[in-house]
């Protein structure tokens, strides 16, 4: 079963149960790391963020 986080309603919703998929992040092995979705993304997004700053410097 995959779980995904709502973004709008900040609930972790599982297959079969969710709202349109447009709102949900995932999908996730375990509610666990759905409801670490939002860490997650940031902590990748500043990792990407770093790699863009290294690659511009040369």
């Amino acid at each position: 079963m995959a779980y995904w986080y709502n973004v709008n309603t900040g609930q972790i919703e599982q297959d079969g149960s969710t709202e349109s998929k447009d709102h949900l992040m995932g999908p996730y092995a375990s509610e666990d790391e759905a409801r670490s979705a939002i860490e997650l993304s940031r902590k990748k997004n500043e990792l990407a963020d770093e790699a863009d700053r290294a690659w511009k410097e040369g």
